[in-house]
């Protein structure tokens, strides 16, 4: 009679001891941050694409959160119910093999495995898919240590200046601007000049490499108004840290008065060779969170 009691008080101790860990964990979290998984505040509607990421993102984080837990609390309750006690001998019984728990603990993995990564297959085809056809084709070339944004449809391209972080005022003014319409589809074709680089917009939840030689293509629908900041996400040299741009999602009649000011050049500027390779969608992408 004594032991079970001290069992279940053991239990109710252990127990309370997870709940007080999960209240400090959470108590600093509102109910928005933990909805978007932490993931940056802007991203909420940027895109066509940061609901299926943001899902992906927090059923994975969920699931690991909750394998965690139940870990966490075996290891507390073995250690607590299984603890050596007086009259215990000294070593206890010994087994060398059980077949039930050892087919558990590898069919139970293989199992998670195998769901994580169907739900990231038919995310990775949804983001990744080129099948219908683009508002807009953008190109974007990277080069130590800035970006050209060629828009290949209206003929205009901008080349970008490397910027200068050195504290004095404006200088964000000179860094390069990528222009986007909202609501209208957009087609990137990425390419780089000299290094490997990565075309990164935080709040758009993805990214996709610049790779001398080759051409990578993925599409966007911005959904959302306002000002982005953008960055290359591949360390590519001593500058790597300067080489931001900015990104404007603007109404169609604004996009349209900044592809036809005077200060645009009405022509395409090609700042990187065509690569002999098939475009491709599928290598060097990644999204979730920073």
């Amino acid at each position: 009679m004594v032991t079970t009691r001290s069992a279940a008080t053991r239990f109710r101790f252990a127990r309370a001891g997870l709940a007080g860990v999960a209240l400090v964990a959470l108590s600093g979290c509102s109910a928005d941050q933990l909805a978007r998984g932490y993931l940056p505040a802007e991203s909420v509607g940027a895109t066509n694409q940061t609901p299926v990421i943001q899902q992906l993102w927090n059923g994975s984080w969920l699931a690991a959160l909750a394998v965690g837990l139940l870990v966490w609390g075996l290891i507390i309750w073995c250690v607590i119910a299984y603890r050596r006690r007086a009259g215990d001998p000294e070593v206890p019984p010994q087994f060398r093999y059980h077949l039930p728990l050892e087919v558990m603990y590898t069919a139970v993995p293989l199992m998670m495995v195998a769901v994580l990564f169907y739900y990231t297959a038919v995310s990775q085809a949804d983001i990744l898919s080129l099948e219908e056809e683009p508002d807009h084709v953008v190109e974007v070339i990277g080069k130590q240590w800035s970006w050209d944004f060629n828009y290949l449809d209206e003929g205009v391209y901008e080349t970008g200046v490397q910027a200068s972080l050195d504290g004095t005022e404006g200088a964000e003014e000179r860094i390069p601007t990528l222009w986007l319409p909202v609501d209208e589809r957009v087609e990137f074709h990425l390419f780089a000049r000299d290094v490997n680089h990565s075309f990164w917009i935080p709040a758009f939840l993805f990214k996709m490499d610049n790779i001398p030689g080759r051409e990578n293509r993925f599409q966007v629908v911005p959904t959302k108004e306002g000002d982005f900041r953008g960055k290359c996400a591949e360390l590519c040299g001593e500058y790597h840290s300067e080489m931001l741009f900015k990104v404007k999602v603007v109404s169609r009649e604004e996009y349209d008065g900044y592809i036809d000011s005077p200060s645009r050049l009405a022509r395409p500027v090609r700042s990187a060779p065509r690569s002999t390779a098939a475009p491709s969608s599928r290598t060097s992408a990644v999204w979730a969170a920073p």
